[in-house]
Formats: C-alpha cells, sequence, structure tokens
C-alpha cells in the first residue's frame, strides 16, 4: 500500500507540474510578432463534399486579406463537386481547383491530393484547412499571416469543434480543449510538436525542400501532425490564436464514430519524436493513475487527506485551466463540466490509447 501511495503522489505532482506549465503559457503575457500580412494558397482537400464546399467557399472567398488564392482539390468525387467547382471557378478568379481521378497506391488520398494542392500553389505560403471546417470570420486568413517574420517556417493555429446540446458533444469540445492546452501550450513554451490541418499553415518551400510527406508516405494520416513534428523547432515556428484566428470543425454525432476517429489520430502519436512520446505519455499517465488510483489509495493509506487534498488541487487548476486557457484559445470552455468530463477523458483515452498502441494498421474510410 505504501508503493500505490507513492506512485499516487508522484503522478499527482507530475499532474500538477504540467497543468502550472500551461497556466504560465497561457497566462504569460505573448511577445506577438504582427506584421503585413503574407500572400498565401488556401488549400482544402475534398471527397464528396459537395454540401459542405458550397458553405465553406464563399466564406473563404470573403476573407478580408490583399493577396490570397483557394485551392480545392477535388479528390474522385462522385457527388455534385465537380460541377459546383467548375461554375465556380468561372465566377471567381481567385479560385482554382486541382482535379484527382487516380492516385498511386503507396500513398493516400489525403496526402497525394495536398501534394498535387500544394504544387499548384502560386504564393510561397500554403494555409490548408478542411472541407467541414468554418472560419470563425473573415479575418482568419490576416490573422494567419501575419505571424511571419525571416525565420517563421509554420504557424500553428487551433480548431474547436462547434457547440451542440448532449455529453457527446461536450466531451469532444474538451477532449479537443486538452489536445489544444498540449500542442499549443507546448508550442508556445518552446516544444511544437504537432498541428492540426483543419487550421496550419507552412512555408511552401519547406514542403518542397524536404520532398513534402515522403518520410511517412506508408503512414495512414499524418499528414498535418507528423509533418509539424518531422520539421517544427522553437524558432521556425509561431503560435496563432484568439477568436479570429480560429475555424471551427463539424463535431461527430454519435460515439462510434468519435472513438473510431480519435483511434486514427491516436495511432499516429506512436511515429512522433522519442522526446515529444515521453512528455505526451508522461501527462496521459499521470492522468490515468490520478482519476482511476487515488480515490481508492486513500480509502487504504494513512496519507489519505494529502491525497485528496492534492487530487482536489488539481481538480482546481484543470479547471481553472480550462476557464483561462479556452478564452485565450478563443473558443470558451463551460469549466463546470470538467470535474465529470476528466473521468470519462481518463476512461477514453485508457480504451482508445491502448488499442491505439496495440494496433499495427488503423483503416481510413477512404484511402
Amino acid at each position: 500500500m505504501l508503493l500505490l501511495t507513492i506512485i499516487c503522489f508522484v503522478a499527482l505532482g507530475v499532474q500538477l507540474i504540467y497543468l502550472i506549465l500551461f497556466f504560465f503559457a497561457f497566462g504569460g503575457k505573448r511577445k506577438d510578432i504582427v506584421a503585413e500580412p503574407h500572400a498565401v494558397s488556401v488549400i482544402v482537400c475534398a471527397h464528396d463534399e459537395e454540401q459542405n464546399l458550397r458553405e465553406l467557399v464563399p466564406l473563404l472567398l470573403k476573407q478580408d486579406h490583399p493577396h490570397f488564392e483557394v485551392i480545392v482539390v477535388e479528390d474522385r468525387c462522385n457527388d455534385g463537386t465537380y460541377d459546383y467547382l467548375l461554375q465556380a471557378t468561372k465566377q471567381h478568379a481567385a479560385l482554382k481547383m486541382v482535379r484527382v481521378t487516380n492516385k498511386p497506391e503507396h500513398i493516400s488520398g489525403k496526402k497525394f491530393g495536398l501534394t498535387l494542392g500544394i504544387k499548384a500553389a502560386k504564393h510561397d505560403w500554403v494555409l490548408l484547412t478542411d472541407a467541414d471546417c468554418r472560419p470563425e470570420s473573415d479575418l482568419w486568413l490576416r490573422r494567419m499571416t501575419e505571424k511571419y517574420h525571416s525565420e517563421t517556417r509554420l504557424v500553428i493555429g487551433f480548431s474547436p469543434y462547434f457547440r451542440r446540446a448532449g455529453l457527446l458533444n461536450s466531451f469532444i469540445r474538451f477532449e479537443s480543449f486538452v489536445t489544444g492546452i498540449q500542442f499549443i501550450g507546448l508550442a508556445l513554451l518552446g516544444k511544437p510538436y504537432m498541428g492540426v490541418g483543419r487550421n496550419l499553415a507552412y512555408a511552401k518551400a519547406l514542403f518542397l525542400d524536404n520532398k513534402g510527406f515522403n518520410r511517412h508516405l506508408a503512414v495512414v494520416g499524418g499528414d498535418d501532425d507528423l509533418f509539424v513534428n518531422q520539421h517544427a523547432t522553437a524558432k521556425n515556428t509561431m503560435v496563432q490564436f484568439g477568436r479570429e484566428a480560429l475555424t471551427f470543425s463539424k463535431p461527430k454525432t454519435s460515439w462510434g464514430e468519435f472513438y473510431h476517429q480519435k483511434l486514427r489520430h491516436l495511432s499516429v502519436g506512436k511515429r512522433y519524436k522519442f522526446s515529444d512520446r515521453f512528455i505526451l505519455g508522461l501527462f496521459a499517465i499521470t492522468w490515468l493513475i490520478s482519476c482511476f488510483l487515488v480515490i481508492p489509495a486513500s480509502f487504504f493509506s494513512s496519507f489519505a487527506w494529502w491525497l485528496i487534498g492534492f487530487f482536489s488541487l488539481r481538480s482546481l487548476l484543470l479547471t481553472g485551466l480550462a476557464h483561462l486557457a479556452s478564452r485565450k484559445l478563443g473558443d470558451p470552455f463551460e469549466a463546470w463540466k470538467v470535474p465529470i468530463l476528466d473521468f470519462i477523458y481518463a476512461f477514453y483515452y485508457l480504451v482508445a490509447g491502448a488499442v491505439a498502441l496495440a494496433s499495427k494498421k488503423i483503416r481510413w474510410k477512404r484511402n
């Protein structure tokens, strides 16, 4: 029992250190570098996304930015996407379509489509988003392209999910927030390790000079986080967040769909750099220990009140961080929901994380 008590204290201590560091990252004053917005090519890959594109493309074309183009990669669509884009490109000079009719067997459709889109871009910077995303404002392009300086090669943005009614939506948004405080927070602390393809910009030369996705062509997914993990450094990476810099994404509507989506995302994490896997793994393992072992251990330990006290402090810090960081990110989260979602998140991570680690290959709906 003494060993279990020690393990619980260590886990709680590690959790407190992480949460305090994230408080420091989001609570400190940022040395914002704001420059004139750079010319940029927005790239969207789409497979059977006609309705989403009819909503998204007008929002992109209305962006308040002096020099940009929108490239939509029509990836072997079976709906009316091609006809819609064919007509729209005739009406808008800033809109371009790139078609994919066949793809090589050794590369996923998303990676192949992005590669073609990036090569077709006329500007030196590309900004990626998905067909089911929506920029929060017409200043999105400006905010994501005003962070460049001479050494910048990547700009990492945040992309939360739309708020809907129900427990599933609350959990999806909470999971997105926890992921956000990790990859945005660590980037602010000088340790960038991933980005999300729903809101990610980088120099076209960075992609071409490093042969694009060549190092992880065999991996299903990873066109965003693995690319960032491979190339991001404290010097070449900037972070942008705040309401005007967000893109919102449509959330899954069933637990099964969400589970399989996150399983794909978690499976890619096995290929991160060792230091990043260690940092993230330590955070996850100590979260699990804190949620599943501390309360049972307190029933048998002579240090029960200390364990409960440290666990309560951790819960207060997590709740406070949800209030502070979510507002800094631009999407306020209901902090009162955190104590409940905390345990659901632990259970979710225990199951999905174990399956993702054990699975040799995760299949996508479409390659």
